[in-house]
């Protein structure tokens, strides 16, 4: 078997070597075998492991990365996949979101705005919004305070009140969010839905956004064979069993 030097493995991911000591000691690659005189001695199977631990990064994310691979040397592959799935699962809501939101640009300036002869059903307290896109409600007032959202008050309570518009408002804020835009950015781009001034600067968030999460799937793919291609030089390619 060919054996490596701590400074081989981490040229040849294009990192240092105390990150490879970082990975090695947090169980995201398999603890190195050492010389008589204490060096680390690494392997292909550690190369293999740092291939897919960094190609997780790339489709998952340092945190989710990091869990799949300490899971996977402890064995516990339902863990392993219940992360993979959440992954996918999210993947998956950015996709129906994104179609969503484009859907409702293209009847933007055709449908009709609510009114008081068209009554709005879906109405939302700040509680119920949060929970709805799974952000605390201190993320909305923030969003707020920086003019993406404009919710109503009730006039009996004073209390925060989140129609039809402004969830959709909410909705594109958390997906532009999650692509990675600023609030600043993220305020223009809803002000223009808003006011149906123009959708240009929409369109090309929109467009950015679908290039990310076709590049997020390619990513998961990659990486779902490097971690195969792993877990077989790992067993000696021996068929892998779960019993959780």
């Amino acid at each position: 078997m060919i054996t490596l030097r701590p400074a081989d493995l981490a040229r040849g991911h294009g990192i240092s070597t105390q990150a490879v000591r970082n990975y090695e000691r947090d169980g995201f690659i398999p603890p190195a075998e050492r010389t008589a005189s204490g060096y680390r001695i690494y392997t292909e199977v550690h190369a293999a492991a740092l291939d897919a631990y960094l190609a997780l990064v790339l489709a998952y994310g340092h945190s989710a990365a990091g869990r799949i691979m300490s899971a996977v040397h402890r064995d516990e592959f339902d863990d392993v996949l219940a992360v993979i799935d959440r992954g996918h699962s999210q993947l998956l809501r950015d996709r129906e979101t994104l179609d969503a939101v484009r859907e409702a640009v293209d009847h933007l300036t055709a449908a009709p705005e609510a009114g008081p002869d068209r009554p709005v059903a879906d109405v939302r307290t700040i509680g119920e919004l949060a929970r709805r896109l799974g952000v605390t409600p201190a993320t909305l007032r923030n969003w707020e305070e920086t003019g993406i959202l404009v919710p109503a008050r009730d006039p009996a309570t004073g209390f925060r009140v989140f129609r039809a518009a402004d969830i959709r408002d909410a909705e594109l804020a958390h997906l532009l969010r999650r692509g990675g835009y600023p609030l600043d950015r993220i305020a223009v781009v809803v002000r223009q839905i808003r006011t149906a001034g123009g959708t240009e600067a929409l369109s090309h968030a929109l467009a950015d956004w679908r290039r990310k999460l076709t590049a997020r799937g390619l990513a998961m793919l990659r990486s779902a064979t490097e971690l195969d291609r792993y877990l077989s030089l790992r067993d000696g390619g021996a068929t892998r069993q779960t019993s959780r």
